[in-house]
Parts: structure tokens; C-alpha cells; sequence
């Protein structure tokens, strides 16, 4: 009988694929803070999720639009660049927090499994 390690860590492994993601896009836009013209995006995590989770239990999903979303700024700036260094580290900060929750969860899991193996 084998393990199915994407059962036994649930939506987290989906969870940190994403997470992944979205930092490189959040550090895209904090790369690009000074470059004129440039659009900051993010993404819906909690939409990409649910679409990657039905996506993967073979349900019919009709909002399966994973691509970045562009932000809209609080102040914009005359070259036409939409980054905004406060709100980009904010949520990137926020994201590498989720992250590690998750990461926590999955460690929880394989641990469980292992003494699951060993029999404890």
C-alpha cells in the first residue's frame, strides 16, 4: 500500500505552490519600483486555490482565471508606475508569513506519517 503524500498534506502542498508564485510576483513589483510604466500585480490566492483544488478533485470550475491582477495605487505616479514599496513589502511580508504556516502544516503532516511508519 502506498503513501499519497497529496492527501496526506492536504490543500497546504496547492497552498505552497502558490505561495511560491506570488512571491515571485511580489518581488517583481518591488524589483521594479523605479522602472517607469510599471504595473504592479498580485494574485486572488484564495480564488487560484479553490480553482486549483476543484481543478485537482475533477470538479467543473467556470472561474478558473489564475492570471495576475493589476493593482490599483493610492497615489499614482506620474511615469505611469504602480508599485508602491509600502504596500508591495506588506504584502509580500504577509505572503512569506502564510508561507511558513503552511510549511509548518506539511512538516506536521510527513512527521506524523513517519511515525505512523515507525510505529509510535
Amino acid at each position: 500500500m502506498g503513501i499519497n503524500f497529496k492527501d496526506a498534506v492536504g490543500l497546504h502542498g496547492d497552498a505552497l505552490q502558490l505561495r511560491a508564485e506570488r512571491t515571485r510576483i511580489l518581488a517583481a513589483n518591488i524589483a521594479n519600483e523605479n522602472t517607469p510604466g510599471f504595473q504592479a500585480q498580485d494574485m486572488d490566492f484564495a480564488a487560484t486555490l479553490a480553482a486549483t483544488q476543484a481543478a485537482d478533485s475533477g470538479e467543473l470550475t467556470l472561474d478558473g482565471d489564475s492570471e495576475p491582477l493589476y493593482r490599483v495605487p493610492f497615489h499614482p505616479s506620474r511615469d505611469g508606475n504602480t508599485v508602491e514599496i509600502g504596500v508591495e513589502q506588506a504584502a509580500f511580508s504577509q505572503n512569506a508569513s502564510d508561507f511558513q504556516t503552511s510549511l509548518t502544516f506539511v512538516n506536521m503532516a510527513i512527521k506524523g506519517i513517519a511515525k505512523a511508519i515507525n510505529g509510535q
